[in-house]
């Protein structure tokens, strides 16, 4: 019976009920079967609350960017790099995924999609492109968004690991000493240099058929 609340949540999202409500019943139903009073109830999820306030610090991010956005922060980012000689889309993603491996690796969090890929690199990239190819079409703007989430997701994902003391060098610790191997953080840090090498290596030549992809296309028409 104690368990009422996880079915409870999943009935509520099933039936696409409120979100917070659903959960706030949830867990005042299972204070109340676990032999809680009200009080005691409320004491907690409030604590709860107070103990994780920092996790809601990322709902201002989209609001700010909003406000950045209307008033012209994608026109500029594709306005300032329309301007710049030599530089591709390929070559831009590629120069923001060298960025972000090596913040990524200091374990300086300088990335994320709403804070960088929607409103400067990916404006960019495209602006990149335009000036090079001029106007682009649905397809190609598809294929632009993709190739900037790409290399958020290749240079969190692959190169946070070098940071010896990031969470999942710690996960990765943890679970191969339970299950008896003998791990020092430092040679998991070791270990995952190589992968955020090959992860840019690859993206460096996924961004050079991005590049001959749009040439090819402008040439065509």
């Amino acid at each position: 019976m104690k368990l009422i609340g996880v079915l409870i949540v999943i009935i509520g999202f099933a039936l696409k009920l409120d979100t917070i409500a659903v959960v706030l019943v949830s867990g005042l139903v299972t204070g109340l079967v676990a032999g809680m009073s009200f009080t005691e109830i409320l004491n907690t999820l409030g604590k709860a609350f107070v103990d994780t306030r920092y996790m809601t610090l990322f709902v201002l991010t989209l609001p700010v960017i909003g406000i950045c956005e209307r008033y012209g922060l994608r026109e500029k980012a594709t306005d300032l790099i329309s301007r710049a000689k030599n530089i591709t889309t390929g070559r831009l993603l590629t120069l923001y995924l060298f960025i972000r491996e090596i913040a990524a690796a200091l374990s300086i969090r300088i990335g994320g999609h709403p804070q960088f890929i929607r409103p400067l690199i990916n404006p960019m990239a495209q602006g990149a492109a335009i000036a090079k190819h001029g106007e682009l079409d649905d397809e190609d703007e598809d294929k632009i968004k993709g190739a900037a989430a790409a290399m958020e997701n290749y240079g969190n994902f692959f190169a946070q690991n070098i940071f010896m003391a990031s969470a999942g060098v710690l996960l990765i610790q943890g679970t191969l000493q339970k299950l008896g191997y003998a791990a020092e953080a430092s040679a998991i840090a070791k270990a995952s240099i190589p992968a955020a090498i090959a992860a840019f290596l690859i993206a460096l030549i996924q961004n050079y058929i991005l590049d001959k992809k749009l040439e090819r296309k402008s040439n065509k028409k």
